[in-house]
């Protein structure tokens, strides 16, 4: 994998939250020449501080800037686009419908147009959601084709974003040498150094951190749980197939755990209780937001297209993600190692199961 991104110029958009900071960390090993756009950290404590990670140059623009954001993509002239930037909680989108769609609407919207405007080689993922599908809670997985657009504010713009970039995609991009685009629909990631609101594995921490009862809303909702490093190898192994051939230009992939690897909440919870002891949680009767019960993945197309598939299995997702808290408490100076070594757990885990971005 190292080869295809060693000395690239490589953008990523959201570069700061917990997803961009693993991402940036796994392309700093390889010697990529990194670039971000964000508007801020999100969060304190922030994974991306704490890695200190060394990028050529760090933006900090608003995404649904669009002279901003043309500007620096102008500038830059990446070899690969990672667009990850969104507002992604389901609560804040409630509380914040506008900011919601012009963040993952228009900041989509406007890494599309500057692409449209380059004149070099460039690939570009671009990561929306599984909420993105019109959820009727059906037992199977959905598949790319499925109907898009889920019900409250955050789903909604996902939904509108693949909609624009199935736009783009077909009037500019489809037959296009030059420009490639690939989208990925990932499940719910959990993993270290996710410290943002109202998301379960930070709520967890905070709690035992003040000793608190965690408030529950949803003890028997099933999401496609996936530790970050899982997506994040759908979103590297999709960028070196678009390097490699137009075959799947402009097509769209599911990254989630295998199909018997869904949980509930509950079973989450007890299983981190195993590595976490001080955790108490209880069931709050909390109807103010509508989140549905039930969401499946099938992720047979990028295991046939691209030759994918997760790697850990549900305890071993909880592991890396238990341990990698117990460690920050211990000593979060040595953070950054912990999460390099990681990252090559996680690499060696995969070369074992013969997965291709692994062996590559």
């Amino acid at each position: 994998m190292e080869e295809y991104f060693k000395g690239k110029k490589v953008l990523i958009t959201g570069h700061t939250g917990f997803k961009g900071s693993w991402l940036s960390l796994w392309l700093s090993n390889m010697g990529a020449e990194l670039y971000g756009i964000s508007i801020s950290v999100p969060t304190e404590p922030s994974h991306f501080n704490l890695l200190n990670i060394n990028f050529a140059r760090d933006i900090r623009v608003n995404v649904s800037d669009f002279s901003k954001v043309n500007e620096a993509i102008i500038s830059i002239k990446p070899d690969y686009i990672f667009h990850l930037a969104a507002q992604a909680l389901v609560s804040v989108s409630y509380e914040d419908p506008l900011q919601t769609f012009r963040t993952n609407v228009l900041g989509t919207l406007n890494i599309l147009e500057s692409l449209r405007k380059i004149n070099h080689r460039c690939i570009a993922v671009i990561i929306t959601s599984d909420k993105a599908y019109d959820n009727l809670e059906i037992k199977r997985g959905y598949h790319e084709n499925d109907k898009l657009g889920g019900p409250d504010p955050y789903s909604g713009s996902k939904g509108s974003a693949e909609l624009i970039i199935n736009s783009y995609c077909r009037s500019f991009f489809q037959h296009s040498d030059n420009i490639l685009v690939g989208v990925g629909r990932a499940g719910n990631v959990i993993g270290g150094g996710d410290w943002a609101s109202n998301r379960i594995i930070p709520d967890v921490i905070r709690s035992i951190k003040n000793n608190e009862i965690l408030k529950i809303r949803s003890p028997k909702a099933t999401r496609p749980w996936q530790h970050v490093l899982e997506p994040i190898s759908g979103y590297l192994a999709l960028a070196i197939n678009l390097t490699e051939s137009s075959e799947n230009n402009s097509e769209a992939f599911n990254f989630g755990p295998a199909f018997n690897n869904e949980y509930t909440v509950e079973q989450v919870l007890q299983e981190i209780q195993g590595y976490l002891t001080n955790l108490k949680w209880e069931y709050e009767n909390n109807n103010e937001f509508k989140e549905s019960t039930l969401l499946k993945l099938d992720c047979e197309k990028a295991l046939n297209k691209l030759d994918w598939k997760a790697c850990l299995d549900f305890k071993e997702t909880i592991n890396f993600t238990s341990s990698w808290y117990l460690e920050y408490f211990r000593n979060k100076n040595k953070i950054t190692s912990f999460s390099q070594n990681q990252i090559q757990e996680f690499i060696t885990k995969a070369k074992s199961k013969e997965i291709k971005w692994a062996i590559n």
